[in-house]
Parts: structure tokens; C-alpha cells; sequence
């Protein structure tokens, strides 16, 4: 079973910028493709960034592209998510998730049913 924790989240301004780590239990991290997504109130769970097995491939959404990286360092079981210039509306609780599944289309991990696990989340909150 694996187990996947983030952190980093909290209170930033407007323009500000907030480091997000997800640590991966199981021995097998670059096995996983890995995703943030996140959640804001009353609004559904979306894609926000996800990476290959050895990083060499990032997919973002419109709506972060530019401002948000991600990355992983399969030595340390860890994927991070580097958020700058945030926004108010990019206030969600951020949720890190694993996907042992194989696609060839690279589309298909923007949606949550392609993940096997997630974390518990963690909150950013973007004040104006």
C-alpha cells in the first residue's frame, strides 16, 4: 500500500510563491506517474501539473502554465510543486497523486481515475 504526504501549503499574498512536496512510501516511486491536482470550495477536483517516471515529461493546464513547476527526485521517493506569481483564484487544497496505471496518451493523466493513490492535501490559500 502506498502512502503519499504533502506539505509546503499556507497564507501567501498575491504574487507570492509556496513550495509543495508530496514523499511517496513505497520502494517503487519512479514505477509511478505522478499529478497535483487540486480543489477549491464548491468546485470539482481539477488537473493542475503531472510528470513521468523519470521527469523527463511535464504536462500542465492552461491555467498554471508559466507560473507553476513541477519536479521529482526518485533518490528521495519526493515530487514538488514550485508555485510562483500565485493568484487569489489559485486558493485549493492540493492534492498529490500516484498512478501505477500505463497510457499511451499522455492526455489521459489529467484525470483523476488514472491515479491508484492520493494524499491527504494540503492547503493554499492566495490572500489579494
Amino acid at each position: 500500500q502506498v502512502q503519499l504526504g504533502e506539505s509546503g501549503g499556507g497564507l501567501v499574498q498575491a504574487g507570492g510563491s509556496l513550495r509543495l512536496s508530496c514523499v511517496h512510501s513505497g520502494r517503487t516511486f519512479d514505477d509511478y506517474f505522478m499529478g497535483w491536482f487540486r480543489q477549491a470550495p464548491g468546485k470539482e477536483r481539477e488537473f493542475v501539473t503531472s510528470i513521468s517516471w523519470t521527469g523527463g515529461s511535464t504536462y500542465y493546464a492552461d491555467s498554471v502554465k508559466g507560473r507553476f513547476t513541477i519536479s521529482r527526485d526518485n533518490a528521495k521517493n519526493t515530487v514538488y510543486l514550485q508555485m510562483n506569481s500565485l493568484k487569489p483564484e489559485d486558493t485549493a487544497l492540493y492534492y498529490c497523486a500516484a498512478s501505477h496505471q500505463r497510457a499511451y496518451d499522455m492526455t489521459r493523466y489529467r484525470l483523476p481515475n488514472m491515479y491508484d493513490y492520493w494524499g491527504q492535501g494540503t492547503q493554499v490559500t492566495v490572500s489579494s
